[in-house]
């Protein structure tokens, strides 16, 4: 654990792991070493990327227990996301207030192919849960699409309360924002879809989209291109998609990319999820303590059973340009959306940084005070 928290880099202050995690220092080291061999391309030198697919397919299979052969890199969380609803075959439950990822992939879907029909969610504030999912199921419902964790709220979903209300339909996962720092049972999933630029910090440009045996039988890889074929290259015909999950890529893979994704998941591996789960969930801890002191109104939930990295303030509306300034003077970084500022932690949140956000609050209810 502490070779893994050595490798956050990062100025103190930086609270914003919900929109992009800064580069691990081990991330940085293999992009640097990869791409120096890509600019003296010495002879035989070039053979370490054609490695990196099987690498950073394996990397992934040991942190969410598919095997190598279900998982395909994705170059972010939306390419997989619409491979997979541009891939089912009628009705999917889902939220219209998840990030627009999701609802955007089906209903495009529905508009190309008029084979998808989109079954609009109504929940609990936001949050999506197995008990909203059983009241709203409708027998024909073919698949559910939900987030591990909104990023709006911040809740963490129980997917496996969900699987258990749903039966055998497909579950479709967008989990990049808990991807890294969460230990759910990720088996229970029919597709996952993630990204590693946030919590993984392996930077943009990657991604995974693993599958179900269930899921290969019933998707249909739509968006199949000559890199998802079983011929290296398939000239003068055009032969199906591959039967596996390697069907769902579209041209060949970025291999610099798919080393920093490697690098990231084995580094992630090496802890464990449990113990960087635990880690964050104790800085989460931390910071909503820190809240409390100002009575700063935090709006996500403070049951670890139902939170990941994130926590969410809602201040007067009046007052959100005021809060949103205080943390920009003393060096928290960190977004507002919607007159919420959300404040994501990760396993390596320093006690400096802590000390920063309460010096901002500091600022704040003084100025808002009086």
């Amino acid at each position: 654990m502490e070779a893994y928290l050595d490798g956050f880099q990062e100025e103190p202050g930086y609270l914003d792991y919900g929109r992009v995690g800064p580069l691990s220092r081990t991330v940085v080291e293999e992009s640097a070493a990869l791409s120096l061999s890509l600019e003296r391309a010495r002879h035989g030198g070039l053979d370490v990327f054609g490695e990196q697919d099987a690498r950073v397919r394996a990397a992934a299979s040991a942190v969410i227990g598919y095997p190598a052969e279900r998982i395909v890199f994705q170059p972010n969380t939306t390419m997989g996301l619409m491979h997979a609803l541009f891939g089912i075959t009628g009705p999917v439950l889902l939220s219209p207030d998840e990030f627009p990822s999701l609802p955007i992939a089906a209903v495009r879907a529905q508009e190309a192919l008029h084979v998808v029909q989109p079954v609009w969610l109504e929940t609990d504030q936001g949050k999506v849960t197995p008990a909203g999912i059983r009241d709203q199921l409708e027998q024909n419902v073919a698949a559910v699409a939900v987030s591990l964790v909104d990023a709006r709220t911040g809740y963490l979903c129980d997917i496996e309360g969900i699987r258990q209300v749903i039966g055998d339909r497909l579950l479709i996962v967008d989990a990049i924002q808990g991807f890294g720092v969460v230990d759910v049972p990720w088996e229970v999933a029919d597709v996952v879809a993630t990204g590693g630029q946030k919590w993984c910090r392996a930077g943009w440009g990657t991604g995974l989209l693993a599958f179900s045996e269930r899921a290969l039988d019933q998707l249909t890889p739509v968006f199949s291109g000559f890199s998802g074929t079983e011929e290296a290259e398939p000239w003068g015909h055009v032969p199906p998609p591959a039967p596996g999950a390697s069907a769902y890529r579209v041209s060949n893979p970025d291999p610099i990319a798919q080393a920093r994704f490697a690098t990231a998941l084995e580094e992630l591996a090496s802890v464990g999820a449990s113990a960087v789960s635990s880690a964050v969930a104790e800085r989460v801890s931390r910071v909503i303590e820190v809240a409390d002191e100002f009575a700063m109104p935090v709006v996500s939930s403070r049951d670890e059973q139902e939170r990941a990295g994130i926590v969410v303030i809602e201040p007067p509306s009046e007052q959100v340009a005021l809060l949103t300034a205080s943390m920009h003077n003393h060096g928290i970084t960190a977004t507002t959306r919607q007159g919420r500022v959300r404040l994501s932690v990760h396993a390596a949140t320093s006690d400096e940084t802590l000390d920063m956000l309460r010096a901002a609050f500091v600022s704040y209810s003084t100025a808002a005070t009086y």
